[in-house]
């Protein structure tokens, strides 16, 4: 009895204790770092100035410069930080050419390929450290063949082509950019028996539609000789080291074993200006292309070809294992120093980087040094918070990943999230994506924020407009750094761009870092598949496809979320006088482990068809569109070739990636409920 006593009253004795000694709630801390008195426009705008002062490509001297500067700005914010480099496979333009002969008596033109300085440019000191517009990893050779225009050069693109007669073998392919990534351009091309391909920037996307329409810098539209170059290659991380990480040594493939991957073209290509195609378009005769196929006011008739223009495209590159620098800094957590939050964004550019990735990395500066703000007044982490400040994006996402692969196990058992920004400043408004557990959080931290652009409202009431809802994408797509997060390890994300970026990035990561359960919610991910699912089935109702074990896994999924979301509110409730006991301490994070861990069950050790890397079963870069995003990638992949092949092996295997991907949802709502079978 007395020892009964005895324990009653120190445990009064204690909760007094804490209550006078404690520091003030983590929701406190929050406040204070979404507040002006912590943010600092200077500071941002020294760290954007300093890192876009010169062209800094992935693996030139710029760039290792930028590193350190970062390295240093992350070191004098009271974290542990220190770069990690990898050796990789990149490609330079040695040399180039095109040159356009017409029917006589027009004279042949050959292009100078060379983007203008405008007047006053304060860049024109170090203008020539800017690459020649190339395409990384394109194949090196001299094509000359007739001209065919394929619009986008879509799939669909060339079905319009053969229904109309127009044959594109042995022609060099003329596509406008935009509607699909430029290295499924390329590969379409060479799949439909084009000897080369040029890209270029149409007026009509990117010019501000012509007419008296004003370009960079008197407005925000790309200039007649301005050319959008980056990589073509179809893969993620370094080429060379498919699925392990290029470290020192390492195992290498061969050049010839890369191209024998498909990840890479086998034929030349060249992104051009928007000038220069009008000028080859010019030179093109045969059919009129379509009414939507065509471009701007002002525009000439774009006609389909071949010819009678013909094209000699000559490309040069240099291939280097070259070396990359991702710079990492840590904050460790106090209670779960083992449960890592990560914030990223890429650093290396093709040119200056002044939106993309560096008005980014300046945020993510600027949102550390924020938290060393916090941290002198006395907040710390609950958990780890980790930034990563990845090299060699614009190739291939080749930093990102290779420290993905590198470090897979370790991540993969302990990572809560990966929290993505390139594009902090880019224009008004609020974009996201995410996987779907994350939706909530993201609403709730945007409802915190002011607008930047109107001080009368949230970014979320902004964000939402007349819609009622904000617009959540999905990452899919193999757009930036998550990719290797969410589709190769099964990690959930959020991909975040323009205003207010870096309160809202901060205070997620806040959120994730701090709070005792994690605030995940996977109701919406089953309402999320539950639709994808329903369009599926709708899509293929009279192929004798069952998806009825698919809708069952799905309703096990929102069941489990259900269980999970009353679990947790249980321990809430509970608490008190039996919160200081270990054993709620426990139960808090067995409960937080299965949040964390049922996105790893949506992996699958095999990855997708003829793509075993992306192992992720719900979201994946479309087969033909890499920045595409899919629902059900396997699923959609084998739809397409049973479309195609029209037999009953080919709709087989739709039934077997139902299956697959049925097993999957069952997997993921099985470790939400944690109970063995």
């Amino acid at each position: 009895m007395f020892k009964a006593i005895a324990a009653t009253f120190l445990a009064i004795a204690t909760s007094f204790s804490i209550l006078l000694f404690s520091p003030p709630p983590k929701s406190y801390y929050h406040s204070l770092f979404i507040s002006d008195s912590l943010s600092d426009n200077v500071s941002i705008s020294h760290h954007l100035y300093t890192l876009t002062r010169r062209p800094h490509v992935a693996g030139s001297q710029a760039n290792a410069e930028a590193a350190a500067y970062v390295l240093s700005t992350l070191s004098s914010c009271n974290m542990q930080a220190h770069i990690v480099s990898y050796e990789v496979l990149l490609t330079y333009p040695a040399s180039r050419s095109l040159t356009l002969t017409r029917p006589p008596p027009e004279p042949p033109i050959t292009f100078d390929l060379k983007q203008e300085i405008y007047d006053g440019d304060p860049y024109a000191d170090v203008a020539n450290e800017v690459l020649p517009t190339s395409h990384a990893y394109a194949k090196s050779g001299s094509v000359t063949g007739p001209v065919v225009y394929v619009n986008y050069g879509r799939l669909e693109d060339y079905d319009t082509l053969k229904e109309m007669g127009v044959n594109v073998t042995g022609t060099i392919v003329l596509a406008r950019y935009g509607q699909i990534y430029r290295g499924d351009i390329v590969m379409n091309a060479f799949d439909a028996g084009a000897i080369g391909a040029l890209v270029y920037t149409d007026r009509k996307d990117y010019g501000g539609g012509g007419g008296d329409a004003k370009w960079f810098p008197d407005d925000k539209w790309m200039p007649p000789t301005g050319v959008q170059v980056g990589t073509v290659y179809n893969g993620s991380g370094d080429p060379s080291t498919p699925g392990w990480a290029s470290t020192q040594g390492c195992e290498r493939l061969s050049v010839e074993e890369v191209e024998r991957s498909g990840d890479v073209p086998l034929i030349p290509s060249l992104p051009i200006s928007g000038a220069d195609g009008e000028t080859i378009l010019r030179s093109i005769g045969g059919q009129i292309a379509k009414d939507d196929w065509q471009g701007s006011n002002g525009a000439p008739t774009y006609k389909l070809g071949p010819g009678p223009g013909v094209v000699n495209l000559n490309y040069n590159g240099k291939q280097v294992i070259a070396t990359i620098q991702n710079v990492i800094g840590v904050i460790e957590g106090v209670e779960e120093p083992d449960r890592f939050v990560i914030l990223g964004n890429h650093r290396d550019a093709w040119t200056f980087g002044a939106v993309d990735p560096n008005s980014g990395t300046a945020a993510l500066l600027e949102v550390a040094q924020r938290l060393w703000k916090l941290q002198g007044i006395g907040w710390k982490p609950r958990r780890t918070i980790i930034f990563c400040n990845w090299d060699a994006e614009e190739y291939g996402l080749t930093g990102s990943t290779e420290w993905v692969e590198e470090n897979r196990e370790l991540l993969a058992s302990r990572a809560v999230a990966y929290l993505n920004v390139d594009c902090a400043v880019s224009g008004a408004g609020f974009h996201a994506a995410a996987t779907p557990q994350l939706d909530e959080l993201l609403k709730q931290a945007a409802q915190q924020i002011q607008d930047p652009d109107n001080s009368s409202q949230t970014i979320y009431e902004q964000w939402v407009g007349s819609t009622h809802s904000p617009v959540i994408g999905r990452l899919g797509g193999a757009g930036s750094d998550y990719a290797a997060f969410v589709q190769h390890i099964g990690v959930p994300a959020a991909d975040m761009l323009f205003g207010g970026v870096a309160s809202v990035w901060g205070l997620v990561a806040l959120r994730l870092a701090d709070e005792e359960f994690l605030p995940f919610d996977y109701h919406s991910y089953a309402f999320e598949l539950q639709k994808s699912a329903k369009e599926l089935e709708d899509e293929i109702s009279d192929k004798g496809i069952t998806f009825s074990h698919l809708f069952k896994s799905i309703k096990e999924l929102s069941e489990a979320a259900r269980k999970i979301n009353n679990q947790r509110k249980e321990i809430k409730e509970a608490k008190g006088w039996t919160s200081m006991w270990r054993n709620n301490h426990v139960k808090v994070r067995e409960l937080n482990d299965r949040l964390m861990m049922a996105e790893r069950a949506f992996t699958d050790c095999d990855g997708l068809l003829r793509r075993p890397w992306y192992k992720h079963l719900i979201y994946a870069p479309s087969r033909h569109n890499d920045y595409g995003s899919t629902s059900f990638p396997g699923i959609n992949d084998a739809i397409e070739k049973a479309k195609n092949l029209n037999t009953v092996e080919s709709w087989h295997l739709v039934q077997h990636e139902v299956w697959r991907v049925s097993r999957a949802v069952r997997h993921a709502s099985l470790v939400l409920k944690g109970e063995l079978t």
